[in-house]
């Protein structure tokens, strides 16, 4: 059968491929980087264990987190830890697991984001923000990241549980982290359709501190942030009975 590459330059060039010529006309696949940590190496990894917490109302989003970061959840590495970063004007980012692996994948959304806005001249809607931030803790090298994702858009106020597996989750609210059990339990009790923001700020409270007394990985104070369509309000409290 004629071959209309044979003898061509690239036939030629093409032999010296150390996996043969293989198919020009398929994409050229890269490798995902990838680690070999022992369990003890997990050991000794900065964690945020965590309690992290996102409530939708009718104002905005309410995410509240505590602030402790631990090794292997057993020692205190650090007490004064902001596990919540603006992505874009109407959106944020609460993390828990591996300190260094959220620390690499907010700084690749907030370029993704960035970078969406600069080409089409608007911001991303946070679905499909949402959608982009699971896609890339799929496939990307982000060690052990289970965060939430709450904006708010033309469409309403938006809370997303996300994992490693790429799962994207809508809620009108949700928690995250190993201080998750005891702070559901809050939100599930607590929770109406009509909160209002300064609502959601003392439930939000009171999930992180519900939480911060059983879980040894959460404690030390608390972050609220308040999401719009247009800003994102961070402010830290060194205890939680502050707000409450």
């Amino acid at each position: 059968m004629y071959n209309p590459s044979q003898g061509s330059e690239f036939s030629r060039n093409a032999e010296r491929l150390p996996n043969g010529p293989g198919n020009p006309y398929e994409p050229e696949l890269g490798h995902v980087p990838e680690n070999n940590m022992s369990e003890q190496d997990m050991d000794n990894i900065n964690k945020t264990g965590t309690t992290i917490v996102g409530i939708t109302t009718e104002e905005g989003v309410l995410m509240a987190s505590d602030m402790r970061a631990s090794l292997g959840g057993r020692v205190v590495s650090n007490k004064n830890v902001q596990k919540v970063e603006q992505i874009q004007e109407n959106a944020a980012l609460s993390i828990s697991g591996s300190v260094g692996g959220a620390q690499s994948f907010i700084r690749t959304l907030k370029a993704e984001s960035n970078l969406y806005e600069a080409r089409r001249g608007e911001r991303m809607s946070i679905n499909a923000l949402a959608t982009m931030a699971s896609n890339l803790l799929r496939g990307g090298p982000f060690f052990m990241v289970v965060p939430i994702l709450g904006g708010v858009d033309e469409e309403g106020s938006h809370v997303y549980s996300l994992d490693p597996s790429g799962s994207s989750l809508s809620d009108k609210y949700t928690a995250q982290g190993s201080g998750m059990p005891y702070a559901l339990g809050t939100l599930e009790n607590n929770y109406r359709d009509d909160l209002t923001m300064d609502e959601a700020e003392q439930i939000g409270a009171k999930a992180i501190q519900a939480a911060s007394e059983r879980d040894t990985a959460s404690g030390n104070g608390i972050h609220l942030t308040k999401i719009t369509e247009d800003t994102v309000e961070i402010v830290g409290h060194q205890d939680v009975e502050d707000v409450l």
